[in-house]
């Protein structure tokens, strides 16, 4: 992370400019050195392209560049620069006559570690219930808010063991976004895609140490971060009947203050069903994650897995909860009517976990999507993938068939883009980030069962889409890269006094909804992928949120493990 967080000075003045429109864009973060390399480049008279030694004229690589072509999500014309070629270590520039020098370019074996560490990190500094100490969060240390020892239950969430104005203890858990509150629905597919990241990727995070408080304790950093979400949701399910509350949360947002500062009363809300559902699909894929350190933790996978079958049971007994947002409730609502992709995946989930045929959804039945979190069947379809020997010899075909499908609709899309990203103009919504990352995440299940090398190039450039690679030449992550966000919506990183924001936050992206634009300054454009405001006003384009962390989380360690290592 030092490395990149020394580029801040470079990077506040960068960002005093207007949009980086008129130069060449490309990944700021790095890449391995098998990876598929691209720049973008301005509509010029120049034929070729040279990279050359960062600071010097060296020529290490000359190539041509591609044909001129408008890209509609950004209604501009750019030309491709394909460096794959390149795979010696080292920092490099791409130069193009009459442009000025790219952003550096930086190959090494390790490209994506720091990335990947920073990201999970960031959900370290945003935990709620405990202090931040210095030496683990050193700058961004700050004291304990939001202890949720004291917690109302809500009239809408009162049942006959717990009536309005019980009080009941459910600490720890991260704030969800840029606010102070805690929902069981966001929780849900970005507990699911650290834990799948863990599944997938082992190694990775084996040799991650992320310097948090419970580095060391036999655990893999990555779960011990799980686990603080995890306890949190355990303390969210009515013990008297299974249900799960859909949210814990003022009243209203809190202003613009550190944790420790923000002293609303706090209420556990509704029970849903697309709560219980996220809820017993996390538990159940946590069941069988933990299986394998009932050393470490005891007890806690047949907790879990116990936790997950009576939230299902009560989804069954209540299949119709919808969450309504009470009149004096005035937080995130992550309200969800379509249900059927909840029950699919949870149903996926505790199938894998018990092997018990009646969880069991119809696989014909089953549509495939690029998850979120208002639309989880596309999880379904990744523990499937990861556990085919689990299956039939014909749902194993399915399964397989499935993925790839979905995989080949966005490697066409990314064939024919002429930005060479997939990304079409409708793809850019709030949390368009997240989208670019979930396609991304896709593109790597199937690659992952049949390995064509045009899947995970798709996927980087995906990945080099947030990190620079993108008509704005702004880096969408938090202390990384030459143009990182400075003014991201985090009430922390806003209130605390110190100038860098929490690194290792992904911003939400262009957004052409601009749903904040009557407080914020006018955006530079209203072009789908160019529709960003880097200003803590922008929650619309410039807000963090658990769920977008985590497929970064995923891509960047999925990336570091699978991409093919050049031949000597």
């Amino acid at each position: 992370m030092n490395r990149h967080l020394r580029r801040l000075g470079a990077a506040c003045l960068l960002a005093t400019g207007l949009a980086h429109a008129d130069g060449i864009e490309v990944n700021q973060v790095g890449f391995t050195p098998g990876a598929a390399k691209w720049a973008a480049v301005p509509d010029t008279a120049a034929r070729g392209f040279k990279l050359v030694r960062a600071g010097t004229d060296e020529v290490v690589l000359r190539g041509v560049l591609g044909a001129s072509a408008r890209w509609a999500p950004a209604d501009r014309v750019v030309r491709l620069a394909d460096f794959s070629a390149l795979k010696t270590p080292g920092d490099y520039e791409l130069v193009v006559d009459g442009l000025p020098r790219s952003p550096r370019i930086h190959i090494a074996a390790d490209a994506y570690a720091e990335l990947s560490a920073a990201a999970l990190k960031a959900y370290y500094f945003n935990r709620a219930s405990a202090p931040l100490w210095g030496v683990n969060a050193g700058r961004w240390a700050r004291r304990a808010g939001h202890a949720d020892d004291h917690v109302l239950v809500h009239a809408s969430a009162a049942g006959p063991g717990r009536p309005e104005g019980t009080v009941i203890s459910a600490p720890k858990g991260w704030y969800d976004a840029g606010d102070y509150n805690k929902y069981i629905v966001n929780s849900g597919i970005t507990v699911y895609t650290l834990l799948a990241a863990w599944e997938h990727y082992p190694g990775v995070f084996k040799a991650q140490h992320l310097n948090i408080p419970e580095t060391g304790n036999g655990l893999p950093d990555v779960l011990n971060e799980a686990m603080w979400n995890l306890e949190w949701m355990l303390a969210m399910q009515d013990p008297a009947d299974g249900g799960v509350y859909h949210k814990l949360t003022n009243k209203g947002f809190d202003g613009v203050v550190m944790p420790a500062d923000a002293r609303g009363e706090r209420y556990v809300v509704q029970k849903s069903t697309a709560a219980a559902l996220d809820f017993a699909a996390v538990m159940a894929q946590a069941s069988r994650v933990f299986a394998a350190f009932k050393g470490q933790r005891p007890g806690l996978s047949a907790r879990m897995l116990s936790a997950s079958q009576r939230a299902w049971d009560w989804a069954q007994a209540h299949p119709n909860e919808v969450y309504k947002q009470p009149p004096d409730i005035r937080t995130g609502g992550y309200g969800d009517d379509k249900l059927d992709d909840e029950f699919a995946w949870a149903g996926v989930e505790l199938w894998s976990a018990t092997g018990d045929k009646r969880f069991r959804p119809d696989l014909a039945k089953l549509a495939i999507s690029v998850p979120g979190w208002g639309d989880v069947k596309g999880l379904a379809w990744v523990t499937l993938g990861q556990h085919l020997e689990q299956l039939s010899q014909n749902d194993s075909v399915v399964v397989k068939a499935r993925i790839v499908e979905l995989a080949d609709e966005l490697a066409a899309n990314w064939r024919a883009s002429d930005y060479g990203v997939g990304m079409q103009s409708r793809d850019y919504v709030w949390g368009s980030n997240a989208v670019v990352l979930n396609q991304a995440l896709m593109l790597i299940q199937a690659y992952r069962l049949q390995p064509k090398p045009e899947r995970l190039a798709a996927a980087q450039a995906l990945f080099d889409h947030v990190l620079g690679r993108n008509p704005l030449g702004q880096s969408m992550v938090t202390g990384f890269g030459a143009k990182p966000p400075l003014h991201p919506h985090h009430r922390p990183s806003e209130a605390d006094g110190v100038e860098p924001p929490v690194p290792g936050f992904l911003v939400g992206g262009p957004n052409p909804g601009r749903q904040d634009q009557k407080g914020c300054p006018a955006y530079p454009s209203a072009q789908p992928a160019m529709a960003y405001l880097d200003n803590f006003c922008s929650y619309a384009s410039n807000e963090i949120a658990i769920n977008w962390n985590a497929p970064l989380v995923y891509v960047s360690a999925a990336l570091q493990a699978l991409t093919p290592k050049p031949h000597p």
